[in-house]
């Protein structure tokens, strides 16, 4: 079994509109085991064996700002790279 990590993200979301985008794409997303997302504390969590950039980037495509993110307690860099 892949290894299992905690990914945080800082999004700017004001209403429960943006965080149920948010809630929608983690749902259906394979391979993510728990997530919480809170609208009051403008963060979501998500536990799972995925790369940091594929959570990353289901995130980014709701068009939500990523303001700062962690992985595993450390600092992430937030910045999507282009599609190619």
């Amino acid at each position: 079994m892949a290894e299992t990590h905690t990914y945080e993200f800082n999004v700017t979301m004001s209403c429960g509109g943006c965080s149920g985008a948010i809630d929608r794409v983690l749902k259906k997303l394979d391979g993510v085991e728990s997530y919480e997302v809170s609208l009051e504390n403008q963060k979501a969590k998500v536990v799972t064996g995925l790369p940091y950039e594929t959570v990353l980037e289901k995130i980014h495509k709701t068009g939500k700002k990523i303001n700062s993110a962690t992985a595993d307690g450390v600092e992430k860099s937030v910045e999507v790279p282009a599609a190619a």
